[in-house]
């Protein structure tokens, strides 16, 4: 089973769509049991709160349902995961000062890494824009998702049940 978990501040707004997003493509290519995903976010602003509304409608209007609670990152999630994937510079420092001896670097990613118009580009936060600022983030994270997959699906040799025509 691979583990991938998706970071950013709140853990309502990219975070918890990149894991919808994630999670929609992965029962779609039948890897339910091969792949885990989460979402956390560094700060402790939101815990337990859903998935902000504007997230969650724009979320709907592509298809993609939203289920997860937010939550704040964990020292502990550096032993489960195998993927930590943090939207944006800032985060990905804050996630990093949790291991100060560097210990789970190699597991720590900016998540548009795996997004080929904008290698290691930052996930804006929509938090407090408009609705086009949620599509774009939708479109972000589709497109990095979808390389996302294909990397691990090449890198741990997983096997698609359900490949789309």
């Amino acid at each position: 089973m691979i583990n991938v978990l998706f970071v950013c501040l709140g853990n309502i707004c990219r975070s918890p769509l990149a894991e919808g997003v994630l999670l929609h493509a992965i029962r779609e290519k039948g890897l339910e049991n091969q792949i885990h995903v989460d979402s956390s976010g560094t700060s402790s602003y939101h815990i337990g709160d859903s998935p902000d509304p504007r997230t969650m409608q724009n979320a709907r209007e592509n298809k993609i349902i939203l289920t997860s609670k937010a939550r704040q990152f964990r020292v502990e999630d550096f032993e489960k995961f195998d993927y930590i994937l943090a939207m944006d510079q800032s985060n990905y420092r804050n996630i990093l000062r949790l291991d100060p001896f560097g210990k789970y670097e190699h597991k720590v990613r900016l998540f548009r890494e795996f997004d080929e118009q904008e290698r290691g580009a930052d996930v804006p936060d929509p938090y407090f824009g408009g609705e086009e600022g949620f599509q774009h983030v939708f479109e972000i994270v589709e497109r990095s998702v979808s390389k996302l997959l294909d990397h691990l699906t090449e890198k741990h040799n997983l096997s698609v049940s359900n490949q789309d025509p």
